[in-house]
């Protein structure tokens, strides 16, 4: 999404200029590869690390544009959401040092970008989804106020029709609706690419998407979003719902989602991938462009290809196939994209030589993939490491194995192998490879996360878990130790002043009536439960009332069998806001005399909270 297009008019004929624009694209690209003018004779690798600005309490910091005005530094770009930002590392050689190379620039580039994110009150933190974004962070007034994220948001709402849908079971379960695309804003990823020779890229691209199960079942980090505990990679379910532009019909049909996997093996060159993602998703972004693509290749010059770029940006691919141009020579290469970001930079590079490795040193038996694997095989194995991480089971041709032994025993010799084919330093294979080797002992950064989760859950409320997860996060992030070697979180408490506003502390176990239920049987709930006040909802689940036991005698004087919710119930109920600062709250219950005030969203009750949490 790096892209600005501020110039853009988004109209008709701008558009229709486009398609033309982009056909030409791939007869270009088609004519390259069939007259031998991409490079391949160079392997390179290069980076993205996305990453998330978070306050002095440890929450998001939308303070993206300052950071990036005070860095004033080319590889800085913005993301979608303004407490987000991406560094873009330099493309390297693969060979040598160039891991070491690659971290020592990328942690110099944190360091920097750490240094100014403090001029505005704000730190770094590398983390695939951040424990304490909240629904509030995701409104739009948090979107990075670019023409392109607006443009985004306009037209996939529009083909939405509807407000978009999140729905996610793991150990919890999270379901809402939200009007815009900002959700896909809670993910951070370490994107990682690697130049590929033309001829080898159909080979090349299918092996990577046979091992990104296994690849992401020992580098999760994401295993929480809104205080709920999901799948340990929450961000590849997250991010294909968040821009899930597919309708709902009865009618039971194929449809291709914008964010995915693929639907088959690939035969041919890269450019029938490209041909694919056109015949089945929509344009969703346009630009002038004043160079036809077809006319410089015949002038012997190099096109970019810019409609095929721009086009090929809004298609979210887990392994995405790139075109680009480096040092006036057109090259293509696979964008690995389901990497989460942190937990540390050594995991980061760790992750990356993984990759690497197992792709420079594919053996000739995965070279025709279709005959070994089936394909849908490769995609659940995907699913099955998001939702599992390190203790997932796969499909392996035509074997059931762990992720850990698959990994210790197939592919970790493989890496090692593809990295030494690359005369990659010895010293600089087994630091990387031996943080892998750590992590399928003593588990990874999700797993890190959810122990320390549930024991912090255990003494503090939700809101404090998440800040202290946080904070602990961050306090080892700079240790630079990797996540093998955290040690668990100790001795956090809460204390009166990091609580401020009332979806701090309010209780969202909750047990609710309907205005219709007998009284009778609320009666009972209340004495099985003591619980002295219970919400009452409507049936379209909105706050329509409050039941509490100093109401109860007007029980007395109806029919106990007859007598409804409705007919008992405070009406008049008087409610708060999660914003709503606790000194409001406390003065309310106070002034009014009442034990308790239901906690609301528009009408839909999210909490309540009592003199208890007072």
């Amino acid at each position: 999404m790096g892209e600005h297009i501020a110039e853009s008019r988004f109209d008709e004929k701008e558009r229709k200029a486009f398609v033309a624009h982009l056909i030409d694209d791939i007869n270009a690209l088609e004519r390259m590869i069939r007259d031998g003018l991409i490079e391949n004779d160079k392997v390179r690798i290069g980076a993205e690390q996305e990453m998330c600005l978070i306050n002095q309490d440890y929450r998001p910091a939308p303070k993206s544009l300052e950071v990036i005005a005070a860095l004033d530094d080319a590889h800085f770009t913005t993301e979608l959401a303004s407490y987000n930002l991406e560094a873009n590392l330099d493309p390297l050689t693969l060979e040598q040092d160039c891991f070491r190379s690659m971290q020592n620039q990328l942690e110099g580039l944190l360091e920097k970008a750490n240094d100014r994110a403090g001029l505005s009150g704000a730190k770094i933190l590398l983390t695939g989804i951040l424990p304490t974004i909240s629904k509030d962070e995701l409104g739009m007034d948090f979107m990075t106020p670019i023409p392109r994220y607006y443009r985004i948001n306009e037209i996939l709402k529009t083909w939405r029709g509807d407000d978009f849908m999140v729905r996610i079971k793991g150990a919890d379960e999270l379901s809402l609706r939200h009007d815009s695309v900002l959700f896909e804003a809670c993910n951070t990823s370490f994107q990682l690419h690697l130049q590929i020779a033309p001829e080898n890229f159909s080979k090349s691209y299918n092996w990577a998407q046979a091992i990104s199960g296994p690849v992401l079942g020992v580098c999760c980090n994401s295993p929480l979003l809104l205080g709920k505990e999901l799948w340990r990679e929450t961000r590849i379910a997250l991010f294909q719902q968040s821009l899930d532009t597919r309708k709902w019909t009865k009618a039971v049909k194929e449809q291709v989602a914008r964010v995915g996997f693929g639907e088959r093996w690939q035969q041919n060159s890269a450019a029938e991938i490209f041909k694919q993602d056109i015949s089945t998703h929509r344009i969703l972004l346009t630009k002038p462009i004043t160079q036809n693509s077809l006319e410089l290749l015949n002038d012997g010059k190099v096109p970019k290809l810019e409609a095929l770029n721009l086009f090929n940006s809004t298609i979210y691919r887990w392994n995405r196939p790139c075109y680009g141009v480096g040092n006036g020579k057109p090259h293509l290469r696979i964008e690995s994209r389901y990497i989460p970001s942190g937990p540390t930079v050594l995991d980061e590079m760790a992750n990356f030589a993984f990759w690497v490795g197992l792709m420079a040193g594919r053996p000739t038996q995965f070279d025709d993939m279709p005959s070994v694997m089936d394909f849908r095989e490769a995609k659940l194995n995907f699913l099955r490491a998001a939702m599992n991480g390190r203790q997932a089971m796969f499909s392996w041709m035509g074997k059931i194995v762990s992720a850990k032994k698959l990994v210790r025993e197939e592919l970790l010799p493989i890496a090692y192998a593809g990295l030494r084919k690359f005369k990659i330093d010895e010293a600089d294979i087994t630091r990387l490879l031996g943080v892998i080797e750590g992590r399928l002992k003593n588990g990874t950064g999700a797993e890190w996360q959810i122990k320390n989760f549930r024991g912090l859950r255990g003494q503090m409320k939700l809101d404090s878990a998440i800040v202290q997860l946080t904070k602990s996060m961050h306090q080892n992030q700079e240790s630079r130790l990797p996540v093998h070697e955290w040690k668990p979180i100790e001795g956090m408490a809460e204390t009166a002043e990091s609580f401020h506003w009332v979806g701090q502390i309010m209780s969202t176990k909750l047990i609710k009536l309907y205005e219709d239920d007998y009284a009778n049987l609320a009666v009972a709930i209340m004495k099985w439960n003591n619980i002295h006040h219970l919400p009452v909802e409507n049936g379209k689940g909105e706050l329509v009332g409050l039941l509490t036991w100093s109401h109860m005698e007007k029980l007395e004087r109806l029919d106990k069998e007859e007598a409804k919710v409705s007919d008992i119930m405070i009406k008049e109920v008087i409610t708060v806001q999660p914003k709503t600062e606790i000194i409001t709250a406390k003065n309310l219950m106070k002034d009014h005399q009442i034990g308790c005030l239901p906690v609301c969203v528009d009408n839909h009750i999210v909490g309540i909270i009592s003199k208890i949490d007072l």
